[in-house]
């Protein structure tokens, strides 16, 4: 079974580029987490209301390789996957530039959950993700 793929359509505004033009290396990392955000919202998931009740999802790895730069007012279409590797969850972001279709970056973010302050396998998340959830264990 193909697991889907979740998308969402950004576009680089100005304050993002550095002296050279070009999108700031850090601001990659942003996007990748705008894109979870917005995958976990599209699945019913509020990060407020994880939190109130005890259920915190953190970055604990990511591992960016920036190919081709955006630049200003450039619209990008950022997309991720998703598998389940024992107790972490693994984004795999790409982020293209929506006019030619170019790779900026391919990411790697590793989340573990955490329950009440303390590290647990988040197997809340498993049953949202379902459709997007491959499992490597």
């Amino acid at each position: 079974m193909i697991k889907k793929v979740f998308e969402i359509e950004m576009k680089v505004r100005d304050y993002e580029c550095d002296a050279q033009g070009i999108v700031n290396n850090a601001n990659y990392l942003h996007y990748t987490e705008v894109t979870r955000h917005a995958f976990m919202e599209s699945l019913g998931i509020s990060f407020k209301e994880c939190h109130e009740s005890g259920i915190d999802p953190v970055v604990s790895h990511a591992d960016l390789h920036y190919k081709t730069s955006l630049t200003g007012a450039d619209v990008f279409l950022s997309s991720l996957t998703v598998e389940r590797k024992g107790a972490k969850l693994i984004f795999h972001h790409t982020i293209r530039r929506k006019s030619d279709g170019a790779i900026s970056c391919n990411a790697r973010i590793e989340v573990v959950v955490l329950m009440n302050g303390k590290l647990s396998r988040g197997d809340f998340f498993d049953e949202k993700m379902k459709d997007y959830l491959q499992d490597y264990v």
